[in-house]
């Protein structure tokens, strides 16, 4: 599964320890930006460039990580391409359910929150990448209807 990550300056310290872990796990990971600290970064840029890699990657498997402050501008952003179901996550019980139901392919993680908390983040993310889409037609139907609105 190829992974790609993306950062604006909140989140640019955690983006580095993120592709380190998902790394020495055997991940395929792509950092989409931003190379370097830049304080006057704009997050849309690295969700445009995220989201852009999933829905055009031809194993219909890839999956994102963005990282910024709340999380918040980084899921905006993403989900404004079809294809794409971003979720801004803070805790493994609603990674495991947006993976399960909504079969989230981008995760947005609060930079503010998560910076200093290497358990709970590494929870988060193992938990967001092992679980399965539970495939329900409810849940299929669901999506194909986010995918209409787009």
């Amino acid at each position: 599964m190829n992974i790609y990550l993306g950062a604006d300056h909140n989140g640019y310290h955690l983006k580095g320890e993120l592709f380190a872990y998902l790394s020495k796990r055997g991940y395929e990971v792509f950092d989409v930006g931003d190379a370097e600290l830049d304080p006057g970064d704009d997050f849309p840029q690295f969700a445009q460039a995220a989201a852009l890699k999933v829905v055009g990657d031809p194993s219909n498997e890839a999956r994102a990580v963005l990282l910024c402050g709340g999380g918040q501008g980084m899921a905006m952003a993403a989900n404004r391409f079809r294809g794409i179901r971003a979720s801004v996550i803070w805790n493994e019980k609603q990674a495991r359910l947006t993976r399960n139901d909504n079969d989230s392919n981008i995760l947005c993680l609060p930079s503010d929150v998560l910076d200093n908390e290497p358990a709970t983040w590494h929870a988060i993310v193992d938990t967001w990448l092992k679980t399965p889409f539970a495939n329900a037609e409810r849940y299929i139907r669901r999506n194909r209807e986010l995918d209409e609105l787009a």
